[in-house]
């Protein structure tokens, strides 16, 4: 069991003097820096291309990178701006690599397919807009496995992307890149998407921060259909909670072009500490047996309770009342159902098909076999489901589940075939932890645990009222207070110690 430890600077200028410079300050501190002109936008873009650098020839997070030269004439304008008194707002000169998932104008987009390889997108995504708007400078990609499925991030445009903590083993997907560019200070913060689990997998095997926001927080799209797509959302990384914060204070909110974002603006820059003494917590674990779990994976997760009870709250053994694999099959049905809609002309081209990973036409052709009765039937669990979780939540102000069943896993294996001695018969089942959020529509926040003896992460998911993504983001900064998880860091960091900037 690991033991969190302070590294970390405690305030911007005195960070940016330190021997690790300026990519060793947090999102906050280091917008703090640009803003008062502690430091430089060029200074900053070349910092983090230095990091970049160092580490991604190990780990392959970022892919498709941007001209260098164009991007420091546009750090230089930046600065210029700065210098006439005008920010364009809280990510003024923040270096990013939005997923390759959804469009970034003018960028490669290729959804770890072949079969865009080398496309160039026209428009942005609106989280990629409002990046932009706030004076983000797209440096590359974030690498993701092809369309996005699967907890594990390869693809074969761009290859397999490894852990922040141990290059050997999985960095999680399918924000992988995301997670470990964020793990070795190569970004500041990164955005990523979440259907799956595809924000908490990687924040838990990468020791980082990982918010699954509630539907409609935060636009995801635009896209063809905006009224069945409600699970995957977009979401913020980083590597502490204010962090996570300042990036969704950007890029949430609602708009027009998706009709089912939310009106109310939330503010997230207010402030997150709220005392929690008294407050209940419901502690589902591994739902009385139901989810295997690789050994140590709970024991890391229950010793990451105590820092809630530091906290005054009562922590409780929790088990939902509840068919677990009645849940499970609807989620294969609308899983299933919403990527053969949104993929079926990739299917019904005989030449793209072939180009298609085994799992993708196992989901195209589950989801084009489905009625539309089976459908329904699907949703209606669902939305039982999302009755049960609000009833547990008028007893307990958040529901705690692991972010992921096993450690981060070999990297050149597809996907764990089995945990525990238990066969997993689909190439996600490993990961059925996490479909509980999504399908209740719920905000999520992936926290690190703790590590075991060879080092590997483990993550552990705050799950909160419904549209209380604010609340979530309280309890998560309080536990990392209590805890100290955000001050640890990947041994990699420290191998080859960064010369001050």
């Amino acid at each position: 069991m690991s033991t969190f430890m302070s590294t970390s600077p405690t305030n911007a200028p005195q960070a940016v003097r330190s021997s690790g410079g300026i990519v060793e300050l947090t999102a906050t501190e280091l917008s703090q820096a640009i803003h008062a002109r502690d430091v430089s936008c060029v200074d900053v873009l070349d910092a983090f291309q230095a990091q970049i650098d160092r580490f991604n020839p190990q780990v392959n997070a970022i892919v498709a990178p941007m001209p260098r030269e164009a991007l420091r004439a546009q750090a230089a304008e930046l600065d210029a701006q700065l210098a006439r008194g005008e920010s364009r707002g809280l990510m003024h000169g923040f270096p990013q690599a939005p997923k390759d998932i959804m469009p970034a104008k003018g960028m490669v987009t290729t959804r770890g397919s072949p079969i865009f390889k080398g496309q160039v997108s026209q428009t942005d995504a609106v989280v990629f807009e409002r990046m932009r708007a706030s004076g983000a400078l797209f440096v590359g990609r974030t690498n993701s496995p092809e369309f996005g499925l699967g907890g594990h991030t390869y693809n074969e445009v761009y290859g397999t992307t490894r852990n922040a903590f141990d290059p050997s083993r999985s960095a999680g997907g399918s924000s992988g890149g995301a997670a470990v560019s964020v793990a070795l200070h190569m970004l500041p913060l990164a955005d990523g998407s979440d259907m799956m689990g595809s924000l908490r997998t990687p924040a838990a095997f990468n020791h980082v921060f990982g918010m699954r926001t509630s539907v409609g927080c935060i636009p995801h799209g635009p896209t063809e259909e905006f009224f069945f797509q409600q699970f995957s959302v977009a979401g913020p990384m980083a590597r502490n909670v204010p962090d996570l914060a300042l990036m969704m204070s950007v890029i949430g909110g609602f708009d027009a072009r998706l009709p089912l974002t939310q009106k109310t603006r939330v503010d997230f820059a207010a402030p997150l500490e709220r005392d929690f003494r008294g407050k209940r917590i419901a502690w589902l674990g591994d739902l009385n047996g139901h989810l295997p779990m690789e050994p140590g994976v709970l024991a890391i997760c229950e010793q990451a309770l105590v820092h809630f009870e530091s906290l005054g709250c009562e922590v409780e053994r929790v088990v939902p009342q509840f068919d677990m694999e009645r849940l499970w099959n609807a989620w294969l049905d609308l899983r299933s159902f919403q990527f053969a809609g949104t993929n079926r002309a990739l299917y019904d081209d005989a030449e793209k098909r072939k180009l298609l990973k085994p799992e993708a036409v196992w989901e195209m052709e589950r989801g084009l076999a489905l009625s539309a009765m089976q459908v329904y039937d699907a949703a209606r669990v669902r939305s039982a489901w999302y009755d049960c979780v609000r009833r547990l939540h008028e007893t307990y102000e958040a529901v705690l589940l692991p972010s992921a069943q096993v450690f981060p896993f070999d990297a050149d294996l597809d996907w764990p075939h089995a945990i525990a001695g238990r066969g997993m018969d689909t190439y996600h089942r490993w990961m059925q932890t996490v479909i509980g959020p999504t399908l209740a529509g719920l905000p999520a926040l992936s926290v690190p645990a703790g590590t075991n003896a060879q080092g590997w992460p483990v993550g552990l998911q705050i799950i909160g009222r419904a549209q209380d993504d604010f609340g979530v983001l309280q309890l998560g900064h309080a536990y990392d207070r209590a805890s100290g998880a955000s001050r640890v860091r990947s041994p990699l960091l420290d191998a080859i110690r960064q010369p001050a900037v």
